[in-house]
């Protein structure tokens, strides 16, 4: 058995031990999606609504709307809101863009109907009115950057955060600061200035939580390998971890000797297993891991 005959061999039995068994595309993206707005809803009627927190997105607006006009309930208001907002959608980013908008507006106001139906609550779960804060701020900020890093939005003024994104320089997290201070400002007037302290307070920490719970769902691993033999960690990362990899002759500086450089960008998962891969494959070669999650380029995000 010749040497290509057996790397052949051992790369198609890492691939079967290895291979995924992965949702469509299409699936994995609406599951991630219903999860993003359940999230959403979740805190919204768990720690926002019974204590008035107001710090932005169309559902603050309907806790404030719920408490002038108290026939209506929050759930009603945000139908209402969301359904007015997807209009400007249409207009300013275009039908094309609007398809899934159309869709999580109304998902997350369904969502928070069925939260309504299903933990109906009178006064806030505890009396810790920080520590209500901060869940009211960390369900609907991770829900929305699920939302946001797979390319579809919650709907509401998060709507208003895309249309200032893609006409100005604003980050995310930036513009929906800009989008609901108005709504803070309402909830101050109406609810008193404790409340309006607070809802400041979470607006803040939500554009800086979406902000880095985005960072922290695009992390990649950048992989610098250091060898004589590339064959075998070649044939791993473009076979079995189905990614690409630049090379380059190198010369080790202390030895003189020749030697192969091999960089290629990664996920979590794929730089665990191209590490162990090459403990067991190729010991004496050298690799550095380092974390990134600004990946512009073909196969990550669009320059």
């Amino acid at each position: 058995m010749n040497v290509n005959t057996a790397s052949q061999e051992v790369m198609a039995k890492v691939r079967r031990e290895l291979a995924p068994e992965r949702l469509p595309d299409k699936l994995k993206f609406f599951a991630l999606l219903n999860a993003g707005l359940f999230l959403t809803a979740l805190g919204i009627e768990l720690f926002k609504t019974p204590n008035h927190f107001a710090f932005g997105g169309t559902s603050g607006l309907s806790i404030v709307l719920a408490a002038v006009f108290p026939n209506l309930p929050v759930s009603a208001f945000m139908w209402i809101l969301n359904m007015a907002l997807v209009v400007l959608g249409f207009v300013f980013l275009g039908v094309r863009s609007m398809g899934w908008t159309i869709y999580s507006s109304i998902a997350l106001s369904f969502f928070v109907s069925l939260c309504e139906l299903a933990f109906p609550l009178s006064a806030p779960l505890t009396s810790d009115v920080f520590l209500e804060l901060c869940f009211a701020v960390i369900l609907p900020a991770i829900g929305s950057a699920i939302v946001f890093n797979i390319g579809a939005s919650t709907g509401g003024t998060d709507i208003v955060a895309m249309i200032l994104s893609k006409y100005t320089s604003l980050e995310v997290g930036r513009a929906l600061m800009l989008s609901d201070l108005g709504i803070v400002l309402a909830a101050a007037i109406v609810f008193g200035p404790q409340v309006g302290l607070y809802s400041i307070l979470g607006m803040i920490l939500k554009s800086t939580v979406v902000d880095s719970a985005i960072e922290s769902l695009n992390l990649r691993k950048v992989c610098t390998v250091v060898t004589r033999n590339p064959g075998p960690a070649r044939d791993f990362i473009v076979e079995v971890l189905k990614r690409s990899a630049t090379e380059q002759n190198a010369t080790g500086a202390y030895t003189r000797e020749p030697a192969w450089v091999l960089m290629t960008v990664l996920t979590r998962h794929q730089a665990a297993l191209l590490r162990d891969f090459l403990r067991k494959n190729d010991p004496h070669a050298f690799i550095t891991i380092v974390n990134s999650s600004e990946i512009i380029g073909k196969g990550f995000r669009a320059i």
